[in-house]
């Protein structure tokens, strides 16, 4: 019998500034997909574990692979100078209402 997989809200916050932050938008795009944990895994080619340990905010996890898994699920991420970050907070929000 296949696992229910129940869809998580993605973070409110667009300013990715903590583990715990990219770990929730990951989930996030993950059950949105419907995928379980060990599918979505097995799809990016890592160890549940690890994609669990991503999930769950561990700053153990190397960045190429959170990168990996992020593209993979359809999380963007981007970098701006800290000087310009409230003006795209903003912007993103906008966007989204």
């Amino acid at each position: 019998m296949a696992r229910r997989v129940v869809p998580t809200p993605f973070p409110t916050d667009p300013q990715l500034t903590t583990p715990d932050a990219l770990g929730a938008a990951i989930r996030a795009a993950r059950t949105a997909s419907g995928l379980t944990l060990e599918e979505a895994a097995l799809a990016v080619s890592i160890a549940k574990q690890t994609l669990g340990d991503l999930e769950a905010g561990k700053p153990s996890v190397g960045l190429g692979i959170a990168l990996r898994v992020a593209k993979a699920l359809g999380v963007s991420l981007f970098i701006a100078p800290a000087g310009e970050a409230g003006a795209i907070v903003q912007r993103i929000r906008e966007a989204r209402e």
